[in-house]
């Protein structure tokens, strides 16, 4: 949900059969596609990738699109699954009643178990049988049936997947397929033609056409909070059933992976997943049947005006690290908390969510060059990425906006509640034990458990510490180092 007007909706068209399934023996086979084993690890796969230097095709607006759309539409296949999945056998209030469950047992409140079914599409890239798709047309199914065109069917294989980007790679036994030639995605431009091509509600294939409205949308929240975002948002019309779907441009190459709609207020955008990251993925995911990524081992948060102030610097361009893991690459290299990240490679880093996304695109054991600020001097850093682990520490979102700190107690941080917290005994810091609901403080985000480490730079440890440095801050903006199950991040409580 992006606010109360619209609702992000993924592109996939959903149906369940009423009929149940017997619980227990009748289910004996079926395999949920997590644990899957790889079918394509260790193998190349040929893809046709068009020229850097490939000219922009030159289209007759008279004559329509249909040059373009006729070779593609044997390359985008309809995907249908199927899942089992468990729901209250009743939800009628009286099936709780301990009288009633005296003659009728609990078999009111056993689940029954029925059989869903999802419809997607997909786009062959590969004559010997490769699918690109997304993930989450096939995420928990337990059956995968592709139909060409031609209405021939296929059982496919899942090769693998990767939720974070949300791309899959299926595999059908046919071979000597129409295959998509991929583009380059990163010469796409605001204002190019382009057309979606899929199979919207289980129709048959459809094309709508549009532009690209923006590129490069980060931050959506499509993905969750631990996703890759870089999408092509365009305007034309992708619907349920589109998922995993072709967006191309007017030469006919594929330059992204259609995954997502907002709608709102009577219309919608569509997002696609640009065929640069879908093409390193599916890579990672043939060759190793797994995608590794960059790991800096820092969180980093967005650079406010108000965090920007605070640290004397004049743009809000970079990412502010809040933490760094011990023993990490960052900390291996010096990196320190309240260095603001403004370069990689030479490259400017426009926000932490630009660095988050260059990093994880990078193979671990890549060394890295950073340009940080650190007190207001310019220094280089040379950091070698691990691979990024499974529970890495999140990395901070936007601070929110805070306003004066009042309505907060404090206390000591005493080693008892660190270990309460899960936190070393050895931390050090005050731990907000009450907040104003209705308060600024609370407005701003700080919440009970918050515990603040340091304000405006310097470590408290105690009542007495935090008492005076909020009191020497005086009518100026606090910035303070706040500690959340064991993540640290900046928080700037402007001036009252």
């Amino acid at each position: 949900m992006m606010g109360k007007l619209f609702q992000v909706r993924r592109s996939m068209a959903l149906a369940s059969l009423a009929a149940a399934f017997a619980i227990g023996g009748a289910l004996t086979g079926w395999v949920v596609l997590s644990t899957h084993a790889v079918l394509g690890a260790n193998n190349d796969v040929t893809l046709r990738i068009a020229s850097v230097n490939a000219a922009e095709g030159s289209v007759n607006f008279n004559e329509g699109f249909s040059s373009v759309v006729t070779p593609l539409l044997p390359m985008v296949v309809n995907i249908s699954t199927s899942k089992i999945v468990k729901s209250p056998r009743n939800q009628l209030p009286f099936f709780n009643d301990p009288f009633f469950r005296q003659f009728f047992g609990d078999q009111g409140q056993t689940p029954r178990e029925r059989r869903e079914h999802s419809l997607g599409s997909g786009v062959i890239v590969n004559p010997d049988g490769y699918i690109l798709t997304n993930n989450h047309v096939i995420d928990g199914a337990s059956d995968v049936q592709v139909t060409l065109s031609d209405k021939r069917t296929f059982k496919a294989n899942v090769v693998g997947a990767d939720p974070r980007s949300d791309i899959a790679v299926l595999k059908v036994s046919e071979t000597k397929l129409p295959s998509m030639t991929l583009g380059n995605s990163s010469k796409t431009r605001v204002g190019d033609i382009v057309l979606a091509v899929g199979d919207p509600f289980g129709i048959g294939e459809t094309v709508t056409m549009g532009i690209v409205s923006a590129t490069g949308r980060k931050g959506l929240g499509i993905e969750g909070p631990e996703g890759y975002e870089d999408f092509i948002q365009t305007d034309a019309a992708i619907n349920p059933g589109n998922s995993g779907g072709a967006l191309v441009n007017t030469r006919g190459e594929l330059i992204g992976i259609n995954t997502a709609i907002i709608t709102g207020g009577g219309g919608g955008v569509g997002f696609a997943i640009p065929i640069d990251m879908a093409r390193s993925v599916m890579d990672q995911i043939v060759k190793s049947g797994r995608v590794t990524r960059g790991y800096i081992g820092v969180g980093i948060q967005e650079v406010t005006p108000d965090l920007a102030k605070a640290f004397g610097v004049s743009s809000s361009e970079g990412a502010l690290i809040g933490s760094v893991a011990p023993d990490g690459p960052g900390a291996k290299a010096d990196l320190q908390k309240g260095d603001i990240i403004t370069s990689l490679n030479d490259q400017t880093i426009s926000d932490y969510r630009d660095l988050r996304l260059r990093i994880s695109q990078m193979a671990p054991g890549t060394t890295v060059r950073l340009v940080i600020l650190r007190a207001g001097q310019k220094r280089e850093v040379a950091v070698t990425l691990a691979e990024y682990p499974e529970k890495a520490e999140a990395m901070a979102g936007p601070a929110p906006a805070e306003n004066a700190m009042e309505g907060v107690q404090v206390e000591t941080l005493t080693p008892d509640i660190a270990r309460q917290l899960n936190l070393s005994p050895n931390a050090r810091g005050v731990i907000i034990t009450d907040i104003d609901p209705d308060g600024p403080s609370a407005e701003a985000g700080l919440q009970r458990g918050d515990i603040i480490q340091e304000v405006d730079r310097k470590a408290v440890s105690n009542m007495n510490e935090f008492q005076t440095a909020v009191r020497e801050a005086g009518k100026k903006p606090l910035l303070l180092l706040v500690n959340r199950g064991g993540n640290t991040r900046f928080v700037v409580i402007p001036a009252r």
